[in-house]
């Protein structure tokens, strides 16, 4: 039942003595619904140790509030047919972007992290946040209308570079700080103010490892590692099903470790690699890569990919040797971690064809313990650019299913209600006004 502002009151039956109870209560059975741990009355009853009468005034509070319908017969045992509950996965959307340094994705999923649709183009990160929080917000727009997609619930952003946690729910931190235009600017306030939804940023890495478990090759698994092959050089983990986020937001950052004197990426990276491939094309040393340049001007990793898939020495020996380093930059992650499965993905493993891999393996099977790679599997991603859209789907999803988060929206039926996300706006809204009208301020695009 509701009351007159609109807010839902918990029902009185089976009603537990304080509303904190309740609403754990309820937040258990949605989740044992929605994450189909449990989905007919008897099963609730038995996974969350609840009382019958409680159960039913449970559901029928969630029926009301939208978020759970009841769903098909299941089979008999002697007795009535149970009637599974479902999660309404449809009672709103989430917006999900990956933002890199020279393309822009975009995309809904719904409250399961099901991505439904996907949009992809360049975009340049040098031109400054006011262009990308622009193009961002028409592209959400325009998605929302073509697709008639329900409002949003929440927006997740995978960008390039570490994201530090933020102090407490629902608080925002700074992004993309070692980019000029991007310092000091409250990126995250606006496209929050402008949707009136939550926000929650992780790093393009963590993000493509979730959604490369969740969708991709890892689906199933529960320890995996993830690595981005690109400009930067990074990976994330899961563990034990969970991403690993270290301390302040940063793990995974393996491009800044050391082979000899040079940091990894430097070597190993895109950048590094298109350098050696054009070094090559100019003296002659990779007659394909000099084709590439005389024709189009330029050598890229991809020429580089496809001159070794056709055998061109240089470039069949430059991709091993990177493979290797990096396998070497893994190794003691093998035996630190033990997973089940590496996950390389990036563009230079989407061109590097068969040679960077074996330089991965050869290098990971050679330096990691008998035991840690005896069932251990290396493959290239086969997501490509949509990992990062599921994977930040599927961070909205964690967080907002939360149980210390959920307790405090799901009375109300929707977490824009939640008194702490409430009370953020406020703060974001107080924090532009003053931002635009001190004269050292930038103003809201």
């Amino acid at each position: 039942m509701r009351v007159a502002d609109g807010k839902a009151a918990l029902r009185s039956v089976g009603r537990p003595r304080t509303v904190d109870a309740a609403q754990a209560s309820l937040a258990l059975l949605l989740n044992l619904v929605r994450t189909g741990t449990a989905t007919t009355r008897q099963e609730l009853e038995r996974s969350s140790e609840l009382g019958r009468a409680v159960v039913a005034d449970r559901l029928a509070t969630m029926i009301e509030l939208g978020l759970l319908r009841e769903g098909e017969l299941g089979q008999t045992t002697g007795g009535r047919a149970p009637r599974h509950m479902q999660f309404r996965q449809d009672a709103g959307s989430l917006l999900v972007s990956a933002i890199d340094q020279s393309s822009i994705a975009l995309g809904i999923a719904d409250l399961n992290g099901q991505l439904l649709v996907e949009h992809h183009e360049a975009a340049q990160l040098d031109a400054g946040p006011e262009a990308i929080l622009d193009r961002l917000a028409t592209i959400f727009e325009w998605l929302l209308k073509e697709t008639e997609k329900p409002a949003p619930w929440g927006i997740g952003l995978a960008l390039p570079g570490p994201i530090e946690k933020p102090a407490a729910d629902f608080e925002t931190v700074s992004v993309l700080q070692t980019l000029r235009s991007w310092q000091d600017f409250p990126f995250l306030e606006h496209l929050a103010l402008r949707f009136g939804v939550p926000i929650f940023a992780r790093s393009g890495v963590q993000t493509m490892t979730m959604g490369e478990a969740k969708s991709g090759g890892g689906r199933g698994l529960s320890d995996i590692i993830y690595v981005k092959l690109g400009r930067s050089i990074g990976a994330g983990v899961i563990s034990e099903g969970h991403l690993h986020r270290g301390a302040q937001g940063a793990a995974g950052m393996i491009g800044h470790s050391r082979t000899g004197d040079e940091l990894l990426e430097a070597i190993a990276g895109a950048d590094a690699i298109t350098r050696e491939g054009a070094a090559a094309a100019e003296d002659g040393r990779s007659p394909y890569l000099a084709q590439a340049l005389a024709r189009y001007g330029e050598v890229s990793v991809v020429d580089i990919g496809h001159a070794a898939q056709l055998g061109d020495l240089f470039c069949v020996e430059l991709l091993g040797r990177c493979g290797r380093m990096v396998g070497e930059a893994l190794a003691p992650l093998v035996n630190l971690l033990n997973p089940a499965l590496i996950v390389i993905g990036g563009v230079v493993a989407e061109s590097g064809g068969d040679s960077l891999l074996a330089g991965i393996r050869e290098a990971v099977y050679r330096q990691s313990h008998p035991m840690a790679t005896r069932d251990l599997q290396i493959m290239r991603s086969q997501m490509g650019a949509s990992s990062g859209l599921v994977g930040a789907a599927q961070v909205v999803v964690e967080e907002l299913f939360s149980p210390s988060i959920l307790r405090g929206w799901i009375g109300h039926g929707s977490p824009l209600l939640h008194p702490d996300f409430q009370r953020s706006m406020e703060r974001y809204s107080e924090m532009l006004a003053l931002k635009t009208a001190t004269p050292t301020g930038r103003a809201s695009p």
